[in-house]
C-alpha cells in the first residue's frame, strides 16, 4: 500500500473523519484502549465506517511512524446513497437497475462488473461495508475508470437495503446456479436490482430468501460456473436488449 494512501494516528484519524474525508476502512488494534481510542470508536460508529481489528504486527508492517494502534485506509472514490440516487433516476424518466454483489471479493472481478455496468446503464452498484473487495487502483483500474463515473453505494444492512430498493418498486432479482428459469424466460423490463454473488459461495441464503426471483444462465460444459463478472454482462445484456425492444 502507497503510504499517500493511509493516515495513521488517533488524532489525525479523528481529524480526517471530522473533515469529511472519504474512509475505506479502518485498522485497529486488537485491545486498544483508551480516551482517545473511545472517541474514535464513537465516531466510527456514527459515520458507519467500515473497522477490522488486527494484530499489532500487521500495522508495524504498514509503516514505520507511531501509528498509536490505527491505519486508516483512504478511499479512491466518493460513496453515495442509493437513497439519493433512485429518486434522482425516477425523476430522469428512466427505468432504475442497481447492482447488488455479495461479498465479491476479488478485486479484478470487482473492476470488470463496474466496467461492464457502466458500459450497459446501470445506475449503482450496491457492496457491503464488510467482506467485499476494496475499491483500489486495482479495481480502477480493471474497470477502466468505470468506478469514478458509476455511483457506488456500500450498505450496512442488507436486508434494510433489499427492502428499500423493494419500496421503492424494485424487482430483487438473484442470479444463482440455484434456480430453475432462465435468464431470458424472465421479464427485465421492469425497474430491477440484480444480486451477483461471491466467486466462492455464491449467494448467502439471507440475500436468496429476499429475492423475489431466482434466474440461471444455462451451462451446458462440464465446468458448472462462469466468472462472477461474465455472468454479470451475460445478464446485464438481456436487460439491456429487452429494454431496447420494449
Amino acid at each position: 500500500m502507497k503510504k499517500e494512501n493511509f493516515i495513521y494516528g488517533i488524532r489525525p484519524v479523528i481529524e480526517a473523519l471530522k473533515s469529511g474525508k472519504e474512509i475505506e476502512k479502518i485498522l485497529i488494534q486488537k485491545g486498544l484502549r483508551g480516551e482517545g481510542f473511545q472517541q474514535l470508536h464513537s465516531l466510527i460508529r456514527e459515520m458507519e465506517i467500515p473497522i477490522q481489528f488486527v494484530p499489532l504486527e500487521k500495522l508495524d508492517r504498514m509503516t514505520r511512524q507511531n501509528h498509536q494502534g490505527v491505519v486508516a485506509m483512504i478511499s479512491e472514490i466518493t460513496y453515495q446513497k442509493i437513497e439519493s440516487i433512485l429518486p434522482t433516476v425516477y425523476e430522469q424518466g428512466k427505468v432504475p437497475l442497481v447492482l447488488v454483489l455479495d461479498h465479491i471479493t476479488d478485486v479484478r472481478n470487482l473492476g470488470a462488473i463496474a466496467r461492464t455496468a457502466e458500459c450497459s446503464g446501470v445506475d449503482a452498484i450496491l457492496l457491503p461495508e464488510k467482506g467485499s473487495a476494496q475499491v483500489n487502483q486495482d479495481a480502477i483500474k480493471t474497470s477502466a475508470g468505470a468506478l469514478y463515473k458509476l455511483p457506488v453505494c456500500r450498505y450496512h444492512s442488507v436486508r434494510e437495503s433489499i427492502i428499500f430498493l423493494k419500496n421503492s418498486g424494485l424487482k430483487i432479482i438473484a442470479v444463482t446456479e440455484k434456480a430453475n428459469s432462465d435468464y431470458n424466460d424472465v421479464d427485465m423490463k421492469q425497474p430491477l436490482a440484480l444480486i451477483l454473488g461471491s466467486e466462492e459461495s455464491g449467494i448467502s441464503d439471507e440475500l436468496l430468501g429476499m429475492a423475489d426471483e431466482l434466474i440461471q444462465i444455462p451451462i451446458l460444459g462440464e465446468i458448472q460456473s462462469l466468472n462472477v463478472s461474465v455472468a454479470a454482462g451475460v445478464i446485464l445484456y438481456e436487460v439491456l436488449r429487452q429494454r431496447k425492444q420494449s
